[in-house]
């Protein structure tokens, strides 16, 4: 092992060195939306000249490489159909639909005989922010100022990082903060005060601004009911009452009917027959039976089957008491005194 063999190391050191070069970059990928792989315009004159080229992403397994395209002397073959599109103008890769999984390494490699020029590019995915909300998490007044606590946050999205910034530039430095919580503290009679919440990650940001007109939880525009809510909370409530109003009228008209009852109907009218015999002077046959004149009366009140008195006639078959009753007839004589 002396200078020869340095010298053959050397030699081919230099060697795999000259056969292939490789350049890297890095690309931003949206979640769920196309992210395009480019190829710089040094690589595309290489792959114009030579007419060979070849995309590929590295797996889990560093051995092991997915070939997803190959171009020969103007056609290509995509092995990855509908997940990719190729772009022969300018050689790049284009991903439809973004996934996590395609979190990886890709290259680019042109042919060149015995040389390879391979550039590669490093793809990193990323959701994006969603619109932010504030929350207020502490407010109290103390010597004619007003300490508020807020925080602002987003539901969804990767590597998310918070600022706040004044909007107002009368107020300079009041909302000026690096992180989601922000402590704010202003006089009273300040009666404007904005601040904007800035949510960003390295492929979008979303912006949400509090505005201050007193010192109370009020002041949270993003914590406010929409108009949908509202009416979701108050329809019930009226639907409710208007139930309960009619329980309660119904339970009135009740009791006036049971305080009030109807009138009973009107007692049948009854008419009697009475006899009254006319004054005359005594005869000489005094056994005979004076004659007696027949008087029609007509009488009201309670029916005749009740009354007392040997002169009572049969009533007639007795009905229902809804019913009124029919007219009974009474037959009555009164003697006429004789003179």
């Amino acid at each position: 092992m002396g200078c020869r063999f340095w010298l053959w190391l050397l030699v081919s050191l230099s060697h795999v060195c000259g056969t292939s070069r490789g350049t890297g970059e890095r690309v931003l990928g949206t979640l769920g939306m196309a992210t395009t792989l480019r190829v710089p315009p040094e690589f595309q004159n290489l792959t114009r000249r030579f007419g060979e080229a070849t995309w590929k992403r590295h797996t889990e397994d560093p051995k092991h490489k997915l070939v997803l395209l190959r171009y020969t002397e103007g056609n290509y073959t995509n092995y990855k159909m509908g997940r990719t599109r190729f772009h022969e103008v300018d050689f790049s890769l284009e991903i439809l639909n973004t996934s996590r999984q395609d979190r990886q390494l890709y290259e680019y490699s042109v042919n060149k005989g015995p040389a390879e020029e391979v550039l590669q590019i490093w793809l990193d995915v990323f959701e994006p922010v969603s619109d932010p909300r504030i929350q207020h998490l502490s407010w109290s007044m103390a010597n004619g100022s007003c300490t508020i606590t807020l925080n602002c946050t987003a539901e969804r999205g990767d590597n998310i990082s918070y600022s706040w910034v004044n909007q107002d530039l009368s107020t300079p430095g009041l909302c000026s903060s690096s992180g989601s919580i922000l402590h704010l503290s202003y006089p009273l009679q300040n009666t404007s005060i904005s601040c904007s919440c800035r949510a960003t990650n390295p492929v979008s940001y979303q912006v949400v601004t509090f505005n201050s007109s007193g010192c109370s939880y009020k002041q949270d525009d993003s914590s406010r009911l929409t108009r949908n809510q509202l009416i979701l909370v108050v329809l019930p409530v009226v639907l409710v009452m208007i139930f309960i109003m009619v329980i309660c009228w119904r339970r009135h008209t009740a009791c006036k009917k049971q305080e009030h009852p109807p009138v009973a109907q009107a007692t049948g009218v009854h008419t009697i027959y009475s006899q009254v015999q006319r004054v005359e002077r005594r005869r000489s046959h005094p056994t005979e039976h004076p004659p007696c004149t027949t008087i029609y009366a007509a009488a009201t009140g309670q029916p005749l089957d009740k009354a007392p008195g040997p002169s009572r006639a049969p009533s007639p078959s007795s009905s229902s008491p809804e019913q009124p009753q029919e007219p009974t007839t009474v037959y009555a004589c009164v003697m006429m005194p004789v003179a």
